[in-house]
């Protein structure tokens, strides 16, 4: 035999809560939820800055799966387990090492074990070059590594629990080829959708990048 959901009267015997204690409830509720969501599963992002342009502009709002990578005890970095590792071209958000109070976004590279070099803008993993199309350049030129990073620096082996990781606009990233490796425990989640898009120099929003998934 079905059961029915009771009516509305059904506790007639109870007294009835005020219709404010029972928004106050459902507000309290309601947060406590978006608290434990933003903690532990999603977080939402916006990009300030164009170092991963073209796979993400200026204004892009994003979600970041906070769970894949490992539910961390409340307000520390300890990571008490996780379903996943990162893995090389994953984007993710991080604390940026020189100051944790910043979130940084870039591109795994380099995973722990990896030999990585950069060859006259030309990526090496393991000795072998790789394709990116997901890369821009805006400088042809190519600067003396003795110099500077940005275009080359020798073979360097990820150490254990650590990632290299590089902006897509690779001429205009501030990223591991400069302060180093990003710490395992540093990682936040990893970016997987757009939800909204707004160009502030037009104005409007980028109804095309709506709904699109970040790889």
């Amino acid at each position: 035999m079905e059961e029915e959901i009771q009516p509305g009267n059904a506790h007639a015997g109870r007294p009835k809560k005020s219709i404010v204690r029972e928004y106050a409830e459902a507000i309290i509720i309601a947060i406590i939820l978006a608290l434990i969501i933003r903690t532990f599963v999603v977080q939402a992002f916006k990009i300030p800055s164009g170092s991963m342009i073209p796979t993400l502009a200026i204004g892009d709002h994003i979600l970041v799966n906070k769970f894949l990578f490992g539910v961390k005890v409340p307000f520390t970095d300890h990571i008490l387990f996780s379903f996943d590792d990162p893995e090389r071209l994953d984007i993710i958000v991080f604390k940026y090492p020189e100051d944790e109070d910043k979130d940084f976004i870039k591109r795994i590279v380099g995973t722990p074990g990896d030999r990585i070099s950069l060859r006259d803008k030309v990526l090496y993993v393991n000795d072998v070059p790789t394709v990116e199309p997901y890369i821009q350049h805006t400088d042809p030129s190519v600067l003396p590594s003795a110099l500077h990073p940005r275009d080359g620096f020798s073979p360097i082996t990820v150490p254990p629990d650590q990632y290299f990781v590089m902006g897509d606009n690779r001429d205009q990233s501030l990223d591991s080829r400069f302060w180093g490796f990003v710490n395992r425990e540093k990682i936040k989640g990893k970016a997987f959708l757009i939800y909204w898009s707004w160009n502030r120099e037009k104005t409007n929003v980028r109804w095309n990048r709506l709904g699109k998934t970040v790889h």
